[in-house]
Formats: structure tokens, sequence, C-alpha cells
């Protein structure tokens, strides 16, 4: 329902008021009214009934989005993304419930444009649990003044939204924090400039130490190799599974496979070892 009743929704060629104005005079919806409208899409999939219902609802949802004009985000997208609300509104109502399509909305309009301000309010994001996004939107309401909280304000916050003080003051810091450029910008002096590309050091492998790398440890994969096969069947074997396997065997269980005793085992290892040791060396 939603991609086709989009098409309807667009914002006019003209500008916001331009909008605001023709929902404006979208006539409103007796109960009755709505009622049927919402049966009809319920029970019929009616899209033209839907269409009617999110259409007279347009206006409800521009007063909703201008509530959130202090966040910096065009108007224009918060009232688009509110009508996306709308519409998943629309597409669970059930008007046998006995409630206001309005009264039920609300919840949708304000859920959409809350994820589309956490999105884009900062590069990154500032609030993913569910007491920093109750913070987010609530904390600079439930101030008393401006600047930095005491220890007392910030436990009358916590107590009044449900989270701790440590969260309330985490939320502060991001709050009154902003968005840095990494690389420098284009319009000002590289020599008075601070920024962090500026100071912080990518250490991370450049492409050539990488290669080394890489050829380094093929060639000890290879010397490895060659080193075992210069080893007889059963020493190959005994350090094949001594220490080249994840379930490493125990001298134990070599002896039982090899019919010897484990201190047998051991000292054919210890003689494997200093036979491949002697061969990397002078590989």
């Amino acid at each position: 329902m939603s991609n086709q009743l989009a098409l309807n929704l667009a914002l006019p060629a003209g500008s916001l008021d331009s909008y605001v104005q023709a929902v404006n005079r979208i006539p409103m919806l007796t109960p009755e009214e709505e009622r049927e409208l919402a049966r009809r899409f319920r029970q019929q999939n009616d899209l033209d009934a839907a269409r009617q219902l999110v259409l007279s609802h347009l206006r409800f949802v521009v007063r909703v989005a201008r509530g959130y004009n202090g966040y910096g985000l065009g108007q224009a997208d918060l009232i688009q993304e509110g009508n996306i609300g709308l519409m998943k509104a629309v597409k669970r109502f059930d008007p046998e419930l006995g409630v206001r399509l309005v009264s039920f909305a609300v919840h949708w309009v304000r859920a959409e444009i809350h994820e589309f301000i956490l999105r884009n309010w900062r590069i990154v994001k500032v609030a993913t649990t569910k007491a920093q996004r109750k913070l987010f939107f609530n904390l600079r309401s439930s101030k008393k003044r401006l600047g930095w909280m005491n220890r007392d304000e910030v436990d009358a916050v916590a107590r009044d939204l449900g989270v701790s003080a440590r969260d309330v003051l985490e939320m502060e810091q991001r709050l009154s924090g902003h968005d840095a450029s990494f690389d420098l910008p284009a319009n000002l002096d590289g020599d008075d400039a601070f920024v962090p590309a500026a100071y912080l050091e990518d250490l991370r492998p450049g492409p050539e130490q990488q290669l080394e790398h890489d050829q380094e440890e093929a060639g000890g994969r290879d010397r490895l190799q060659a080193a075992l096969g210069a080893l007889d069947a059963r020493s190959r074997v005994i350090i094949e599974h001594r220490w080249l396997r994840e379930d490493k065997a125990t001298l134990h269980d070599l002896a039982e496979q090899f019919g010897v005793s484990a201190e047998r085992i051991r000292q054919l290892e210890g003689s494997a070892m200093s036979r491949m040791r002697a061969a990397l060396a002078t590989a």
C-alpha cells in the first residue's frame, strides 16, 4: 500500500507553504465516514479508501512535525517521514476497536519522525538504547537552565525519566558535542588547522608491508613443508599430530597407534624436531 499511496503524497512542486495550504483544504472525516473507509480497506483491500484516510489526516502530520523544528532538519523531510508513519498506521488500523485513527496514528507518526532524526541529526548515531532515545528527545526540555547540570539536576532528570544518572550525563555530553571533519576543509590553511587527520596515525600496514608479510608467510609455509617432507613417514605423522592439528594427540595416543611406548614417541618427536630446526635454519 505504501508504495502506491506515496505517489499521491509527494510535496507540491511549489513550496512547503503550498503543501500545507493544500492539505488544510482536504475535508476532515466524520467518525462514521472514517469507520466505513477503514472497513472497506480492511475487508476489501480498497486502496481508494486507504488513500482517503491518509489524505484526510495529512494536516495532523504537519502539526506533529512542527514540534520537531529544533533539531535542525528540514520541515519537509520531517513531514514526509511522518506521512510514512501515517500510512503504516492506516494499514494496521482496526475500526472495530472504537478508537479514532488520529489517536492510533500518532504513535506511528512520531516513531518514524524520531527514527529519521536519530539517523540524520549527526553523522554518528547518538542514541541506540531505549534509555538513550528517551533522553535524546526529552533531556533539553527537562533541563531547568542553560549550561551543564549539577548533580541534583542530573538525579532529578534521571528520576523523572526512569533512567540512570550515568545515562543522563552521557547524553548531555553527546548533545553538547558536534561533528568535526576528519580531513582539512578546502578553505582553510593547513598550517593553522587542527583536524584529526593531522595527528591520528594509521597503524595499519601499507601495501608494501602487507605484500612483504604475505610473501614471508608463504615462504615460511613452503620451508615447513620441505622440512616435513625430509622426515620419515612415522616421524612426520608424530609431528603433524602433536603440533600441526587443532585436536592435538597425546604421547599415549600415538604410542597406542604405533605399538610402542610413550617414551619412545617422545624420543622420536625430539629427534624429528631437531632435524626440522636444522633444515629450517639452512633453508
